[in-house]
């Protein structure tokens, strides 16, 4: 059973799962599959899901990156190995608080458009971010670590044109391929 286990997460699962507990709408948590290509932003998915998927995985930082949300001093430092993930709420119009679950515990989030495009170089899957100068979280909108499980990624989004979208970075994810 163990060695199901790990073959099961050594294809690359780190976005564990996650859930919407309360929300206007009727969406779920989907962990969309980045080996086949798919657009991601300017209202392509309009439903009331909360999606997640993994971007580069494992990569030793040469530099270090901006974050919005964690990290020291505003970022995560050279010398550090992490592994990228993208979070988004894509809906017409609706609400929802829920969370995502990763298999490492996260270091920061790049919440705005200047520290997602200063980070765009970690993603590196088959996706085409489209409408990159609208990303981030709109006002009102909030992203926080668990304080008691850093594994855990909360979010109160209210989505609209365009939706909300983040960057997740956790530390060395153990489930994903080097």
């Amino acid at each position: 059973m163990a060695a199901a286990m790990m073959a099961a997460h050594s294809v690359g699962a780190t976005v564990l799962g996650g859930e919407i507990l309360r929300q206007t709408g009727g969406g779920t948590f989907v962990k969309l599959d980045t080996d086949r290509a798919f657009d991601v932003g300017e209202d392509n998915f309009n439903t009331d899901n909360l999606y997640a998927f993994d971007e580069d995985q494992n990569l030793l930082l040469d530099t270090p990156i901006p974050v919005d949300i964690g990290g020291i001093n505003g970022e995560i430092a050279a010398g550090e190995v992490v592994a990228s993930h993208y979070v988004f709420f894509d809906s017409l119009n609706g609400v929802h608080y829920g969370y995502v679950d990763f298999d490492a515990p996260i270091l920061g989030v790049a919440a705005l458009p200047a520290s997602m495009d200063a980070t765009d170089y970690l993603a590196n899957t088959s996706v085409n971010y489209i409408s990159t100068d609208l990303r981030g979280l709109e006002n009102g909108d909030y992203v926080w670590i668990d304080e008691d499980d850093p594994f855990r990624l909360w979010v109160y989004w209210a989505g609209s044109s365009p939706g909300d979208y983040i960057r997740v970075f956790t530390a060395r994810s153990p489930g994903a391929m080097m």
